[in-house]
């Protein structure tokens, strides 16, 4: 069990997420623990944070200040999300979007009714001066969420993409707009320089028993996370008598990306070997300790495991609720945790 056989009811748990993928599990997190203990929704604040990136995030569409992949975590985290894309709300509407097409607007990027009402809000609060951790908080108690959900920082970070065919794209341009088509040669995190670590997200990772980082995109969701200036070292310290565990559940099996562009980006930025499983354990390897490995990746675990990674081969392919408790469970049981 994690640091001291610490009961999984009294474990603090920091979990670093992008978008679709990463809120799988920590859905599937945030579901085990409350059935730790139903009822004691103060309890799960204490225990469960939730660290997205703001790297993805717009400042320009409609005037509008949009967090894509915290609005996918809050969505799926309150059981509002659309099942069958994993992002938006399940059965919103887009009669804004249609009246604003009849006025000549590019609806290149898509916002339901519903969720034009999350980011209407979030300006909102901005202009009138709150803090995006604040405003976020704010969002997630609305709609029922009982952990923590916090942003990796306050300030504006805008990831950039290099691309051979169209120059620098913002991330939803190169994204959504031109649908990863684009060969990527590197990445640059606009504004992280003068980002800085929350108070929010200091605590929770100081106070963090395990740091689990989920089956996101390592370069487009977890590395702005970690660029943050002194994420990676607060990640790496703890206040506890035994080194706390870093785990990282990876976003690639069978070669294959879960969700997202993972994987091409990977083999431009990383080589063909980097599009794998042991790929994903080289770029964490020497900063993360434990990996979750998919049982179609076995013949890749002596490699892992050669690299300083305790290896759990499990499943990690998440189709239903039960399978997000289940991967939850299997971390939380692990013996060499």
């Amino acid at each position: 069990m994690v640091a001291d056989e610490i009961k999984i009811s009294d474990l603090k748990i920091v979990a670093l997420a992008g978008g679709v993928g990463g809120a799988k599990l920590a859905l599937g997190f945030y579901h085990y623990l409350q059935n730790q203990y139903p009822g004691q929704p103060a309890n799960l604040f204490e225990r469960l944070a939730i660290v997205g990136n703001t790297g993805d995030d717009m400042d320009d569409y409609l005037g509008l200040y949009i967090c894509p992949d915290l609005d996918t975590l809050m969505y799926s985290l309150s059981g509002l999300a659309n099942p069958a894309t994993g992002w938006g709300i399940e059965g919103d509407s887009n009669q804004a979007l249609q009246m604003l097409a009849r006025y000549g607007h590019d609806n290149w990027f898509w916002l339901g009714d519903r969720d034009l009402a999350t980011h209407l809000r979030r300006t909102q609060r901005l202009s009138q001066g709150a803090r995006l951790t604040e405003i976020t908080a704010e969002l997630a108690a609305g709609v029922g969420i009982t952990c923590q959900l916090l942003p990796m920082c306050d300030q504006p970070v805008r990831t950039l993409v290099h691309t051979v065919e169209a120059g620098i794209l913002p991330f939803q341009e190169y994204f959504v707009r031109r649908r990863a088509t684009d060969t990527v040669t590197g990445l640059t995190f606009q504004g992280v320089e003068q980002a800085t670590i929350s108070p929010e997200v200091r605590q929770a990772v100081s106070e963090a028993d395990l740091i689990l980082i989920c089956p996101s995109n390592p370069y487009l969701s977890i590395e702005p996370i970690l660029a943050v200036p002194g994420m990676r070292q607060l990640l790496g310290t703890t206040n506890r008598p035994s080194k706390r565990p870093i785990v990282v559940v990876s976003p690639i099996v069978g070669g294959q990306a879960l969700k997202g562009p993972a994987a091409a980006l990977m083999r431009t930025l990383g080589g063909e070997v980097q599009a794998s499983a042991l790929g994903v354990a080289r770029y964490y390897a020497g900063f993360a300790s434990h990996f979750v490995l998919d049982r179609q990746d076995a013949e890749q675990e002596a490699a892992i495991e050669a690299l300083g990674f305790k290896v759990l081969l499990t499943d990690t392919i998440m189709k239903s609720l039960e399978d997000k408790m289940g991967l939850a469970k299997a971390i939380l049981d692990w013996e060499q945790l």
